[in-house]
């Protein structure tokens, strides 16, 4: 049987396939909604002030920069982000970075959740969240919806997605990633046919015998470029789909209820005509403060596997305007260190410096992602939430933590989780899968150690 390479992401037999080079793809007839309303209980306490999606990421960027950037680069006609829970950071970031002029003005529209006449409660799910704002994402005039999460990492090309949903004439197209069984576990899991339209779909299947049927041909695998020894023998969903828009509005109103994985594409893999694109790029899903940790970390080694230094299609954000990192007798390696930061430290080793982090003489900061702060001083001097001089102070050990925005430090102070502690509730300090979290605002004082 004769196949066509369409890249280097998927496959398919030619049986029954539009030849590629009798389509194009234009992308104007693409709406991209990102929904962004996450309420992120797992990202606690990081989601204490913000929602998910507006979480600080990488040293300077939001976790939403992700999908809008990539959505900009495959030149969609219009970005919608459904906005619900603590979203006036998000709108403030959003509309800084995007929406004050430049190319992307005009190209962004921000849905909230609002009462209407036949509709008073806030968005129940991802579905429910497009099927109250569907009048308004109805008014632009495309021919399909890519429907992306705010809080996922990757560096898909979605010029792909649609040329693949052409060729297959698929109603609904699933963006798919091998995974192993363990991995499955946490994921929605689909089985497809030689054309690779989804033939069953099931969300985070937990029960080993039907893992084992939904395990993947070896021949579909290897197709694709992955060896069998890595054990990746499941397609596992990546929460990204692509609805011709006839499609989505006729799901939306078979399939009433409020979940797309859950529950609308299960029904529509009943109804069949719903693909899955194979992508053997990176991905990860924002879900826990492990997962958060570890792609953050990530990013300090020589070759990340996602890259903010890519100029072609660099991932945008707010320009601060800040001087350069300013460092005197520290010595610093692996490290990426953001504008406008003051460090005295000893020792800066395998960590993330945000904008304004200061840290002053003395003290040792080790596999952790301090997030910077918004100011130097407070002009406010009888601030009641934010300290007015937010910093690490002199002589701290800082190991496997995530220090948040505008935190103030104490001298001598050891976050160190002696006790090698997985949980653990404080008033200002919070410990989550083994990592150390100091929220936003908070205050440490002199000599704490945990």
């Amino acid at each position: 049987m004769s196949t066509l390479t369409l890249s280097n992401n998927f496959m398919l037999s030619q049986t029954g396939i539009l030849d590629s080079r009798r389509l194009s793809v234009d992308m104007k007839q693409v709406a991209s909604i990102i929904l962004g309303g996450g309420e992120g209980t797992r990202l606690y306490p990081l989601t204490l002030t913000r929602s998910k999606p507006a979480v600080n990421f990488g040293g300077k960027y939001r976790l939403i920069d992700v999908p809008i950037s990539n959505s900009i680069h495959a030149d969609c006609h219009k970005v919608f982000v459904l906005t619900q829970f603590l979203s006036s950071s998000l709108h403030h970031h959003i509309f800084q970075t995007y929406m004050q002029g430049g190319k992307s003005s005009g190209l962004i529209e921000i849905l909230t959740a609002e009462q209407k006449p036949s509709q008073k409660s806030w968005f129940q799910g991802t579905a429910d969240a497009v099927r109250q704002n569907i009048d308004y994402l109805l008014e632009s005039p495309v021919e399909y919806f890519l429907i992306l999460s705010g809080d996922q990492l990757y560096n898909i090309n979605f010029h792909e997605m649609v040329l693949f949903a052409k060729q297959t004439d698929a109603d609904v197209v699933v963006a798919t990633l091998p995974v192993t069984a363990q991995e499955a576990k946490r994921l929605g899991i689909l089985k497809v046919d030689k054309r690779h339209f989804i033939t069953e779909f099931h969300e985070k299947p937990q029960d080993d015998a039907l893992l084992e049927k939904l395990r993947s041909p070896a021949d579909l695998i290897e197709r694709i470029g992955i060896a069998p020894e890595s054990q990746r023998d499941y397609l596992g969903s990546m929460g990204i789909y692509l609805f011709k828009r006839k499609a989505l509005v006729e799901l939306l109103t078979k399939d009433t209820r409020e979940d797309f994985g859950k529950h609308l594409i299960p029904t529509q893999v009943s109804s069949g005509r719903i693909a899955a694109f194979l992508y053997d790029g990176y991905w990860e899903d924002i879900g826990t403060i492990e997962t958060f940790y570890q792609a953050n970390m990530a990013l300090t080694q020589p070759d990340p596997k996602f890259s903010f230094y890519d100029e072609v299609r660099p991932i945008f954000t707010c320009r601060y305007d800040l001087p350069p990192a300013k460092f005197y007798h520290t010595q610093i390696k692996q490290t990426i260190l953001c504008e406008g930061s003051v460090i005295d430290a000893d020792e800066v080793s395998h960590s993330l410096l945000g904008p304004r982090t200061v840290v002053h003489k003395g003290s040792i900061i080790r596999d952790s992602y301090l997030m910077g702060n918004d100011y130097y001083e407070s002009p406010i001097r009888d601030h009641l939430r934010l300290p007015p001089v937010p910093c690490i102070g002199e002589n701290c050990i800082i190991n496997r933590a995530i220090i948040d925005k505008n935190v103030k430090i104490g001298k001598g102070v050891q976050l160190i989780n002696k006790q090698k502690l997985t949980q653990y509730n404080g008033e200002n300090v919070f410990i989550r899968d083994g990592i150390i979290i100091v929220p936003r605002g908070a205050t440490v004082p002199d000599g704490f150690i945990l």
